[in-house]
């Protein structure tokens, strides 16, 4: 582990997650994200990055003349924050270790746009890149990464092509929060404050709304047939059964899974790739990773 790893966790324990817990308004949350990311992420010299839509879902294409596989990737944000633009850094990385083109999704937040918006938007975006010659691979973090995985979930639901595979870092998977971790990390978590939890989830997920229906919460979506899943998360996560019980799912659904569990790194850590060296790493490796997709994968 870098030295710089212990650093990290306790300015965000001191900052991030004190700032989290107070429940400050969404459109303040929304403004301190993007105002942190411009601050503090950058994107390598050279990222070309380009404004459009895909049926009317706006997107942000990052290096889109790359050959490999597209990225189609899905930023965090509870649902209620975050945009291309507080992930397009990190995702230029990705992007450029897996000499592939990426697509960031903007897809509509709550609470103006609850579910099953976010997913509305997914799926139009993946049906319009689904026909990629190269390939589509699913991808996203925290909340991004659930819905990444419930598009999965989607597309073999309704026997849409495949995508080469899906990766997924720290992923919100069950909005039920019924994970042990949720309060076994609830102090160790540097990040993700539980008392915000299903407070933050009813933004989202309205009352009539079963939090278990695979549309809300992948872990219980049916993934038979799907192509391979990558799946991170810290090991003093809340999220951490997110990710361990998703994994097991697929296993016992005939899906490969690489299961990544680091040790004492913060949610979603490859989002600090300017400092972190294990960010950079982890980066890295989804990009081999992406490489090492077959290319027929996704012809079912």
């Amino acid at each position: 582990m870098s030295l710089m790893r212990p650093l990290l966790n306790r300015w965000l324990r001191m900052t991030e997650r004190p700032h989290l817990e107070r429940g400050i308004s969404v459109p303040r949350l929304r403004a301190s994200f993007e105002r942190k990311a411009r601050l503090f992420f950058f994107a390598p010299r050279g990222t070309r990055q380009r404004r459009d839509a895909l049926d009317a879902v706006p997107v942000l294409w990052v290096n889109e003349d790359l050959p490999g596989p597209l990225i189609l990737y899905f930023h965090g944000g509870a649902y209620v924050m975050g945009s291309a633009d507080t992930h397009r850094a990190m995702v230029a990385w990705l992007s450029r270790a897996a000499r592939s083109p990426a697509c960031l999704v903007d897809y509509r937040l709550a609470p103006d746009h609850p579910f099953p918006a976010a997913l509305e938007d997914a799926l139009t975006a993946y049906r319009a890149v689904m026909a990629h010659p190269a390939g589509v691979v699913l991808g996203g973090d925290s909340a991004g990464g659930g819905l990444a995985l419930t598009l999965l979930g989607e597309i073999r639901r309704q026997e849409l092509r495949q995508p080469l595979g899906t990766f997924a870092l720290s992923p919100l998977t069950d909005m039920t929060f019924s994970g042990d971790s949720v309060t076994r990390n609830a102090e160790s978590d540097v990040v993700l404050p539980v008392s915000r939890t299903h407070e933050t989830a009813l933004l989202y997920v309205p009352q009539d709304v079963d939090r278990r229906d695979p549309q809300v919460s992948p872990l219980w979506a049916e993934f038979t047939g799907a192509g391979p899943v990558w799946l991170s998360a810290g090991d003093t996560e809340v999220l951490l059964d997110d990710t361990r019980r998703m994994a097991v799912r697929l296993r016992d659904q005939g899906v490969t899974v690489h299961e990544d569990i680091a040790r004492d790194l913060p949610h979603v850590w490859p989002i600090f790739h300017n400092i972190l060296p294990e960010a950079r790493i982890t980066l890295r490796r989804i990009g081999r990773w992406i490489n090492s997709l077959s290319p027929t994968a996704g012809d079912s």
